[in-house]
């Protein structure tokens, strides 16, 4: 008799807690069907990070792709798989559910790619305790892995069925194809079909607490070229100051001058000398020179990152009014690459988005998510559907290393953030669409 009491003294507890009885029997079976799940879950992770995927191994991230279809379809997906290979990367999942076309539309975001090729030293998946290494653990294969945790769950509880879900899984998130419009052109297609955004990327944390996130900044990068007249260095000084002293003068300004609220520029690269000159993909920068020849060209290279595409009009204009007053014997020039990463600004629909998501934490019986400053994150995919519709970025777990080895997830945080996704999507899927 025991035995069989034990199952449903369990199912008594569950359902008398004062939080989770606040969810409705479909909820609290998404609860469930994710703590089953959770080791599954996990095996599966560690076959996704032993795949390696870096953004330039092409069959690597379409191998992961298919590993991702092989999840999608059986859930009722009808799944393609968009060839970008005369973009110089491999491709993009886009995963399409159909429901009953009444309850909101959801944009689910992830990436298939990382950071780490095949030469990297960082290939394999190690568990320690509640800690799970690896390249992509957490940047965004884990982040895959909630967001299929929280699908199942969904699929198991019924709510999957009336959903009208896009998924978007990018195979080139670390390192974008060109042109990037026509990388991108599968995800803002759906981000103007979407009533919602979601972005699986990683979960933010401060001092030990979840937040939630509502805003990333962009990412440009600039490049400023300073020719100047060569010739003995006993003539250096007026008239005739060289390339590298305006260069000099040009970055020092920028650091004086440009100082804005969210606002952050950085100069990554910089040299000069009788010849200076990059590489085509313009991460490699070779000078040549003497001390005795004042420098005939000078080059920097760095990034822009800002939080509203005014902020970056206006910080542009201002890099080129610094750039035209040059030092005498001296002409500069300051370009902006084509393509980069939008900024999503933070907004009242975004804001909304997170008191939903709120909403469930309180049902859940989980603390209430604050908003992380926008200084704490990086650019993302989500910024390219961010004029169309509202999002809430960082429902992937926990983690923390992404982009260097020793990258690790934070296991149990995988099945909090499945079931907080769970149970949004599937009170969003019974919200009218307006």
């Amino acid at each position: 008799m025991l035995t069989f009491r034990l199952p449903l003294i369990a199912a008594a507890v569950f359902l008398a807690s004062p939080a989770l009885a606040q969810l409705s029997p479909a909820e609290q079976a998404m609860i469930k069907s994710v703590d089953a799940e959770q080791e599954r879950t996990i095996s599966m992770l560690e076959t996704w990070v032993n795949q390696n995927s870096g953004s330039l191994n092409s069959p690597g991230v379409e191998a992961v792709g298919r590993m991702l279809r092989g999840e999608l379809e059986p859930l009722g997906f009808k799944v393609e798989w968009v060839d970008m290979r005369a973009a110089g990367r491999a491709g993009h999942i886009v995963a399409r559910h159909k429901g009953n076309g009444r309850g909101k539309r959801m944009l689910l975001i992830g990436h298939l790619d990382t950071v780490f090729e095949p030469d990297s030293s960082f290939q394999r998946w190690e568990r320690k305790g509640d800690r799970g290494v690896g390249p992509g653990s957490g940047d965004d294969k884990g982040g895959m892995a909630v967001m299929v945790a929280a699908l199942r769950a969904m699929k198991a509880a019924g709510t999957l069925k009336t959903a009208d879900i896009t998924v978007v899984l990018t195979g080139d998130e670390e390192d974008a194809g060109d042109p990037i419009e026509v990388m991108r052109g599968p995800l803002i297609q759906a981000g103007k079909w979407a009533d919602v955004a979601l972005d699986f990327e990683g979960l933010s944390q401060k001092d030990g607490r979840d937040m939630g996130a509502i805003a990333r900044r962009s990412s440009d990068s600039w490049t400023v070229i300073v020719s100047g007249r060569t010739g003995h260095s006993s003539g250096i000084g007026n008239p005739n100051y060289g390339a590298i002293y305006e260069l000099a003068r040009i970055v020092d300004t920028f650091r004086r001058e440009l100082g804005e609220d969210k606002l952050t520029y950085n100069v990554g690269m910089i040299g000069g000398g009788a010849t200076a000159e990059m590489d085509k993909d313009r991460i490699r920068l070779n000078a040549t020179g003497k001390t005795n020849i004042i420098a005939a060209t000078a080059i920097a290279r760095g990034d822009l990152r800002a939080l509203s595409q005014d902020q970056i009009d206006r910080t542009k204009a201002k890099m080129r009014e610094i750039v035209a007053k040059s030092l005498p014997g001296t002409t500069a020039q300051v370009s902006f690459d084509r393509g980069g990463y939008p900024p999503m600004s933070p907004t009242e629909g975004n804001r909304a988005l997170l008191a939903r998501l709120n909403g469930v934490n309180k049902d859940m019986g989980l603390p209430e998510m604050g908003e992380i400053d926008p200084l704490e994150r990086g650019a993302g995919d989500i910024s390219f559907v961010a004029a169309d519709v509202d999002g809430l970025v960082g429902l992937g777990p926990a983690g923390a290393g992404s982009h260097a080895p020793g990258e690790h997830v934070d296991i149990p945080s995988i099945a909090r953030q499945a079931k907080r996704a769970a149970v949004l999507m599937s009170r969003l899927a019974q919200e009218r669409r307006r």
